[in-house]
């Protein structure tokens, strides 16, 4: 359907107003992350001078280097495992025919209405049974977990739209299904599973109540609860806090600009077959 020009600008225009409504703040931080702390008294203000040491200090006082650190491993090894996990049970869903397969599919996908308060006071006290709190696996394995009933539901229907006739042509040529899924299908499902995997990076990076509840060395902090902290100890040093956020924000924010093309092409385009 062709909209008129009247229709396009009113289109622009409420898109305008909503990108004002999310830009605004984001600018507010930035201005006061590098006002002078003198100067700061919080709320939107341009500064009258720049003072970019804000983030030196953040960085120090706040030990970030740590924090940031720990979010990075902790996010790398969720999105690998919840990636090769969720294209193998993907894979089996979409394509394989077994007993109880719709069932446990289902079942699968309760894990998308289950929120993390709901589970957390039982899964501390299971991780602590074994061992695991205190550790990167108490935040690493109940984070993928909690991805894969996403995960599995998003690479199912992403394989579904696989054409079957290319899949039972290579079997009939002797490949395996793990070869047909490696070497045919996962070549041509980059741009979902590369939209899939920034999706969970940025779930997995602001992820909040899990390292609060499962981690007690600092060392092992991830970034957003290393910012809690942070904020509690200079609730009122606004520039401080402002730096610290931006430091917090800005990996992931940067991730999705690099990448936001190939986001956008995994969202509409689905599978690319040539």
């Amino acid at each position: 359907m062709k909209l008129t020009r009247t229709e396009r600008i009113v289109n622009q225009l409420i898109l305008g107003v909503f990108a004002l409504f999310a830009v605004i703040p984001l600018v507010g931080v930035l201005f006061s992350s590098i006002t002078p702390p003198s100067e700061n008294h919080g709320g939107f203000a341009v500064p009258r001078s720049v003072d970019l040491g804000n983030y030196g200090a953040a960085w120090t006082r706040g030990n970030f280097s740590s924090y940031l650190l720990s979010s990075v491993i902790v996010t790398v090894a969720v999105v690998i495992l919840s990636v090769v996990l969720a294209t193998f049970a993907g894979y089996a869903f979409a394509r394989m025919k077994f007993f109880g397969s719709s069932v446990l599919f289902y079942l699968l996908l309760l894990g998308l209405t289950l929120p993390t308060e709901a589970f957390i006071i039982p899964l501390y006290f299971n991780m602590r049974t074994v061992g695991l709190t205190d550790t990167y696996w108490a935040l690493i394995l109940p984070q993928t977990a909690q991805s894969l009933a996403f995960a599995v539901f998003w690479m199912r229907n992403q394989f579904r739209g696989f054409p079957g006739e290319i899949i039972e042509a290579a079997r009939l040529d002797g490949a395996s299904d793990l070869r047909a899924l490696w070497r045919i299908v996962v070549p041509t499902s980059l741009a979902p599973m590369m939209t899939m995997a920034v999706i969970i990076t940025m779930w997995t990076w602001n992820e909040f109540l899990l390292p609060l509840v499962m981690v007690v060395s600092d060392n092992k902090r991830t970034a957003p609860l290393g910012l809690a902290f942070f904020q509690g100890q200079h609730l009122t040093d606004y520039s401080l806090l402002a730096a610290a956020g931006v430091m917090v924000a800005l990996p992931i924010a940067v991730l999705f600009f690099a990448l936001q093309k190939r986001f956008i092409n995994g969202m509409v385009g689905g599978i690319s077959v040539r």
